[in-house]
């Protein structure tokens, strides 16, 4: 891409991301749960639980994640760490959102406190994977998972996909985007990792909007697409290449097939 083109792109995002990374235009998201536990340790367990239920619809994610919470008593940590396997199984009996049912979710969820139990954090554990990993982002997620997984004592594929099975990993790098980068949409509270190892999260729509900007030719949205779509993105914004994710996912959704026109117009 040349200079005066990549400027230019970049001018037009940047105006998309002004008018649209607002936390007014957050709701409905499963990242507003987020904004209710200040604590860092509390929120990358929030975050880690409502990014895995982030599929099917957003009216039926808010209240899978809304009954979730509830069920652990409004306190996830302090609940999660007193809470025996048994009393994890008695709190989701009967909990179901689509293919997820109890048993999984408290299955995550025991993944979850043995990398607490192991590690400290959630955050420290993927920074041993991703130095472990030489700063191989898609790896680190990988052993993150198998380090969740362990814990759980069982695969969790459809809440956690792995990288393997070559899936975008889209909600795991919801995850760190939430987790990582810090303004007036994303709370941030990892402090130890750089917003720079970011890959975008790839959906239809980004998928879309990554071939509109001709930064991926793939016809699937899938690892190799996100990996392209970030690269394309990481040119404009080196240190924050997932910086217009949600403002292009909101003006998508709110600008419809008139305002994607309008954009396409904008960076031919």
């Amino acid at each position: 891409m040349p200079e005066t083109d990549r400027d230019a792109l970049a001018a037009v995002l940047d105006t998309v991301y002004r008018r649209y990374n607002r936390r007014e235009y957050v709701s409905p998201d499963p990242l507003q749960f987020l904004y209710d536990f200040p604590h860092p340790a509390e929120r990358e367990l929030v975050g880690l639980l409502a990014s895995s239920l982030a599929y099917g619809r957003v009216a039926g994610i808010l209240a899978s994640v809304s009954s979730a919470l509830e069920r652990m008593e409004g306190r996830p940590l302090t609940f999660l760490s007193s809470a025996s396997d048994e009393r994890l199984r008695r709190a989701f009996s009967g909990f179901r959102h689509r293919f997820t049912g109890g048993d999984d979710l408290a299955a995550l969820l025991r993944g979850a406190r043995d990398v607490l139990e192991r590690w400290g954090s959630l955050e420290k554990c993927f920074l041993d994977a991703f130095r472990s990993c030489g700063g191989d982002t898609v790896r680190a997620l990988g052993r993150f998972v198998s380090a969740v997984e362990e814990g759980a004592g069982r695969p969790l594929s459809f809440l956690l996909p792995h990288p393997s099975r070559g899936s975008a990993l889209k909600r795991l790098n919801m995850f760190l985007r939430w987790m990582v980068r810090r303004d007036a949409v994303d709370p941030g509270g990892w402090e130890g990792v750089s917003p720079a190892v970011l890959l975008v999260p790839v959906d239809v729509h980004m998928h879309r909007v990554g071939r509109m900007l001709g930064f991926t030719s793939r016809r699937s949205a899938d690892l190799r697409a996100a990996l392209e779509l970030t690269a394309g993105f990481r040119r404009l914004s080196p240190g924050d290449p997932a910086r217009y994710d949600f403002a292009l996912t909101r003006f998508g959704i709110l600008e419809g097939e008139a305002g994607m026109a309008k954009l396409a117009s904008l960076v031919r």
